[in-house]
């Protein structure tokens, strides 16, 4: 029956959109408990980088699959879905409202249509694919998935190792593009009743806003931030350190570029992400586009999504 399904209100949209203030503002309309779906705020220690919200500024509100995995430990989409269904079934049993924050696009989709089985992965041909990566670099690997598979090659950074290598890898092992596995199995596995809502926010009022939260980020303390992760003994070549903030970070602390070089990289590579993002969230037939500045509009979507019996 649809009307037994879990209802989860999902908040997504491109960094700087303001998710976050706007996810505890509803928790406490709604008495709800927040579900993080940020790929980069389950690791511990990476607060600023991140923009995860200091917990002063929570509100009491409960926040979920925050600070659960340290940088060297392996976590991805089927994981989060696989913790995020565990906390679901535990809040709706207490009758808990449940919002999903979050602008990872995957693991929102994962939540909410799961995943489809990929092929184990085989030894020999990922260590092969890892050492063409360090030999040629990842701009030729890039380009060989975007010949093979365009739609994957766009929804996936040009320098992600893992995820490019493995989508090589699904081809080789299917004969088939990853982006074809993806839309064959079609995210059908259906647990949930979902409002699914993502922030719209005019481009360049959002680059603006991701260009001031940069300059923020620095002067917040995010050097010290990297130099204390380094300092661990995490290393420069873990997947969350490559992540946009940390690796231009790195790069400065090296010497490969000075601190306004380093800065004017994170903007730039951060307005490339939003635009990703947007891009992602944009082919979803299911969001529905939420303009952040009506509080009321979103406040009597969401009450009106709780009410609702069917």
């Amino acid at each position: 029956m649809v009307e037994d399904l879990p209802k989860l209100i999902v908040i997504s949209g491109p960094t700087c959109s303001g998710k976050s203030g706007l996810g505890v503002e509803l928790a406490q309309l709604v008495s709800g408990e927040i579900i993080n779906a940020d790929s980069m705020q389950v690791y511990r220690g990476m607060d600023i980088g991140t923009a995860k919200i200091p917990v002063s500024e929570r509100k009491g509100i409960p926040h979920h699959l925050v600070d659960i995995v340290n940088p060297d430990e392996e976590f991805n989409a089927a994981l989060f879905r696989q913790h995020a269904l565990t906390i679901i079934k535990e809040l709706y049993e207490k009758n808990v409202p449940i919002i999903v924050i979050g602008g990872t696009g995957l693991y929102v989709k994962a939540l909410l249509g799961g995943l489809f089985e990929a092929p184990p992965s085989e030894p020999a041909l990922r260590q092969a694919l890892l050492e063409e990566w360090e030999k040629r670099g990842p701009t030729f690997l890039y380009q060989r998935l975007s010949r093979l598979d365009k739609d994957a090659a766009d929804s996936i950074h040009p320098m992600d190792k893992i995820r490019i290598t493995r989508a090589l890898e699904v081809i080789h092992l299917t004969g088939c593009p990853l982006s074809d596995l993806t839309k064959k199995h079609s995210f059908s596995d259906r647990r949930f009743r979902a409002l699914n809502l993502c922030l719209n926010v005019d481009r360049q009022v959002l680059y603006n806003r991701i260009n001031k939260r940069t300059i923020s980020m620095i002067s917040a303390g995010l050097i010290a931030e990297v130099e204390g992760l380094l300092q661990m003994g995490y290393s420069p070549k873990l997947k969350p350190m490559k992540a946009i903030g940390y690796r231009h970070i790195i790069g400065h602390l090296k010497g490969t570029w000075d601190l306004d070089e380093a800065k004017r990289l994170m903007q730039r590579d951060t307005r490339r992400y939003a635009k990703r993002q947007l891009t992602w969230f944009g082919s979803d037939p299911e969001i529905t586009w939420a303009d952040p500045d009506d509080k009321p509009g979103i406040v009597n979507m969401v009450m009106a999504f709780i009410r609702a019996t069917s």
